[in-house]
């Protein structure tokens, strides 16, 4: 039997860590975000790591926080930048998974099970996964690897920030074992103070309780907090539904204002997009490019094209036409290519005998489904265009943003 292998990812002081990295002059100072300043009566969101050092902490008072670290920078909540980036962490999330379960705006857990074989094991995921949050989005994320959820997200809380911690198989009970209760999910103030009473202060006191004597002080959750306490979780990763976009994105090693390094850029990635597209039998009607500059300023553009599509051509032509006046006089660090108002292909125009689409159409998209075949049986490079050789770009990988049962308000405390 495969074990399971989880990931928890968790982003280091989000909010902060954001707002540091757009703006240079806060960096290694003391940040705190939330309401409108130190008088305001709002809670902090969240503290950057040099304010945390004073005590700061989420949800305590704003006026407490000033108290405590007088020298902090306030700077206000600002939602929509966090859910922006936020996406783009489960876009490279999803690069190495579909099964990606975001349990908040900075976070997230993963099953890597079926992902080893193309990205090696869980811990060499897991690296992976923190070079690319840090060199495509400069921010830090800690990762916790595990056999179940319970685990992975105890992990990656352990040594924040800037973490990988690794438990093997078979040693989650003696992980957890030395750690203080309220490490445990389940276990509030209450439940603490109520175990502390029968002599429990560590995970592995809680776990050389008899199961019984907890249920009958717990109740129907005494057999869970046993179970859990043993490192025992059979929680899966849900997926979330469906994708409403499917995009790429690549970061050069050197920002470029090359032309024809943009051009092919868009094209692999335009590429990508129609292969996905196909793979999952739908037609995209908008295109989408991103583009972000040296000064890590980022702009979207975006058309309605004239007829819905899966091939390559005409999403690349969109994307030149919406790139070129953007990138002038600019070094490009990022670019993007996304469809979406996706919608189910229809089966009768892609074939002959229709009466629908012209022989040349007919005949290009028998071509291309070959091709399609060619790379899912011998890999993604098995068939590429000349204008793509020898330029070193990746092989792109999919991009879907968050769907609507991700896009959820940020929440008003955010500790890690």
């Amino acid at each position: 039997m495969t074990l399971p292998v989880i990931l928890h990812v968790d982003l280091d002081a989000f909010f902060a860590a954001v707002e540091q990295r757009d703006r240079p002059e806060l960096r290694g100072r003391p940040v705190i975000v939330g309401g409108g300043g130190p008088t305001d009566r709002g809670v902090v969101s969240t503290a950057s790591y040099e304010a945390r050092v004073f005590g700061v902490r989420s949800a305590m008072p704003l006026r407490t926080a000033a108290a405590l670290c007088p020298n902090a920078v306030f700077v206000p909540v600002d939602g929509a930048k966090y859910l922006a980036v936020s996406s783009e962490v489960m876009t490279i999330l999803r690069r190495f998974t579909p099964r990606v379960e975001p349990v908040s705006i900075d976070e997230a857990f993963m099953d890597v099970t079926g992902s080893q074989a193309l990205f090696g094991d869980g811990e060499s995921i897991g690296r992976q996964i923190r070079s690319a949050i840090a060199d495509e989005l400069a921010l830090t994320a800690s990762v916790g690897v595990a056999t179940t959820k319970l685990v992975a997200k105890v992990a990656s809380d352990l040594r924040k920030p800037d973490a990988l911690v690794v438990v093997p198989p078979g040693d989650e009970a003696a992980f957890l074992a030395p750690l203080p209760i309220t490490r445990l999910w389940g276990v509030g103030a209450r439940m603490a103070d109520d175990l502390r009473e029968l002599g429990v202060m560590t995970i592995g006191e809680l776990a050389s309780l008899d199961a019984t004597l907890l249920e009958r002080r717990f109740g129907k959750n005494g057999a869970a907090l046993a179970a859990r306490a043993r490192g025992l979780d059979a929680d899966p990763v849900a997926d979330r539904a469906p994708a409403k976009s499917i995009g790429h994105e690549h970061t050069f090693d050197i920002d470029t204002s090359d032309p024809e390094v943009i051009e092919r850029t868009l094209l692999a990635m335009a590429e990508g997009v129609a292969g996905r597209l196909r793979a999952t039998g739908v037609k995209a009607a908008t295109v989408t490019v991103k583009i972000r500059d040296s000064a890590f300023r980022t702009v979207t553009r975006q058309r309605t094209l004239p007829d819905p599509t899966d091939l390559t051509e005409p999403i690349w032509r969109a994307a030149l036409e919406l790139a070129r006046p953007e990138v002038r006089g600019l070094r490009v660090r990022l670019l993007g290519v996304t469809a979406s108002n996706l919608g189910q292909r229809d089966q009768l125009s892609l074939f002959s005998g229709d009466g629908i689409g012209t022989g040349r159409e007919e005949r290009g998209r028998r071509l291309v489904e070959a091709e399609d075949e060619i790379r899912r049986r011998f890999g993604e490079r098995a068939v590429t265009r000349a204008r793509l050789l020898g330029t070193g770009l990746p092989a792109p990988f999919e991009r879907d943003p968050m769907t609507a049962a991700e896009h959820r308000r940020p929440r008003a405390s955010e500790e890690h």
